[in-house]
């Protein structure tokens, strides 16, 4: 805004200036053609009353026509190829402003004044037009700085409550601003706020059903399992001992999930070992790539160790070993490697499946959508729990279908910047 004001004064003001200059000079040369023109009428009158030659001259009406510091010279035909001059008022030794009329055979007469106070004259007009023009660019400033200053507060004050808003604070009151579309924006949000916080109540109430089901179904079967782990079989005990560790290992993960959705400020304790992590998923699947005459398998590369939450870690790969077998083909490598020098790990899930099709690609991460009748959550929850502990998750490539989860291997917090290569745009594998 200040530099609008400013750029319209500049646009108004250079042509008044030069407007001003011209019209002083214009006026000063207007001044002495009327002032000759009463001249000339004087002469006539005196002509008129019989004085005629330069000795007969009453030079007194003159010198009260004459303007201030201004010379009057009188040129009278004399002798042949001669002339008379009477000059009335001290000579001007400087450049000069002047008029002239002619009066015919009769001679001519000349006015001047000094160029120097033509040009004080135009000075001073083009001064007061600076002048004004510097006050109106003052004003508009003061005023653009104001009126800014009335819509940056409000903004600011709107962006904190958002980002509060953001952050999970869903109590602080949401002010009114006296600015009509702020404080429409400020009513939509404080809707949005409403709505939000009563989803995420209801969201936590179904969680909290559904951890109880679910922990009273898996103690049922901890109970049978027990009795099982009695038979007199061997391999009935053996069986039913590793569905004991497999049913303690989702309570340990269920109590996991539990406490990150509670407390969404959940943040890595420190780096774990992604083998551990990883290995006990690739042994689950792998009898459910074999019975589909498909193999698993898992390569790890330099240092395998990263800052993130184990059960998120977990539930995002396995989403995706998930997908690949259900919407891939052929053999399934899980690729886990240390991006030396970046400070991050990379974990990698392929199929030599057909990939995924272009006009799928920028809706895969969206929640709810599905093409195969799964839910839609897989994929949209994986990258949440991914860069809920600070790193990614992203298509790499389209076919055969590849997706990266990328996590830092220290404290570092969150990787900044742009993604590298955002699902709209997945490159095709060379």
């Amino acid at each position: 805004m200040i530099a609008m004001v400013v750029g319209i004064g500049l646009l108004l003001g250079l042509p008044l200036m030069f407007t001003a200059w011209w019209w002083v000079d214009d006026l000063a040369h207007q001044d002495l053609d009327q002032r000759l023109k009463r001249v000339s009428s004087e002469l006539i009158d005196q002509e008129v009353a019989g004085r005629e030659g330069p000795a007969s001259i009453d030079s007194a009406p003159f010198r009260l026509l004459l303007p201030a510091n201004g010379r009057l010279e009188l040129q009278y035909p004399a002798a042949p190829g001669e002339t008379d001059r009477t000059e009335i008022g001290s000579p001007i030794g400087d450049s000069t402003v002047s008029e002239s009329v002619s009066l015919g055979d009769a001679g001519a007469i000349t006015m001047e004044i000094p160029l120097s106070q033509v040009r004080s004259n135009q000075w001073t007009a083009v001064g007061v037009v600076a002048l004004v023009l510097t006050m109106s660019v003052a004003a508009g400033t003061a005023v653009a700085a104001f009126t800014a200053k009335r819509l940056a507060d409000p903004l600011e004050e709107l962006a904190e409550r958002a980002s509060s808003m953001a952050q999970g604070d869903f109590h602080s009151a949401w002010k009114a601003h006296g600015i009509v579309e702020l404080d429409r924006v400020s009513s939509a949000l404080e809707v949005a706020n409403r709505e939000i916080a009563l989803r995420l109540e209801r969201e936590g109430e179904i969680v909290g059903e559904v951890s109880h089901q679910l922990r009273s179904r898996l103690t049922a079967i901890q109970l049978r399992l027990d009795e099982l782990s009695l038979h007199d079989d061997a391999n009935v005990v053996t069986e039913a001992e590793a569905a004991h560790e497999q049913v303690e290992r989702l309570n340990r993960e269920l109590d996991e999930l539990i406490s990150v959705s509670r407390d969404s400020a959940v943040v890595p304790k420190g780096p774990i070992p992604v083998q551990s992590a990883i290995d006990p998923l690739v042994r689950d699947f792998t009898d459910s790539f074999a019975q589909e005459g498909r193999s698993l398998a898992v390569t790890y590369a330099g240092d395998t160790t990263a800052w993130s939450t184990p059960s998120r870690l977990r539930e995002a790969v396995s989403v995706l070993i998930d997908n690949a077998l259900r919407h891939g083909d052929g053999d399934t490598l899980v690729d886990v490697a240390e991006l030396s020098g970046a400070g991050m790990l990379r974990v990698s899930v392929s199929d030599e499946g057909s990939g995924v099709p272009d006009e799928l690609v920028p809706h895969i991460f969206r929640r709810g959508y599905s093409t195969g009748g799964s839910s839609g959550v897989g994929l949209s929850l994986a990258r949440a729990l991914i860069e809920a502990d600070g790193g990614r998750l992203d298509l790499a490539a389209r076919r055969p279908a590849t997706f990266t989860i990328v996590v830092p291997t220290g404290e570092s917090g969150p990787l900044s910047g742009p993604r590298e290569r955002p699902v709209g745009a997945a490159r095709e594998p060379r």
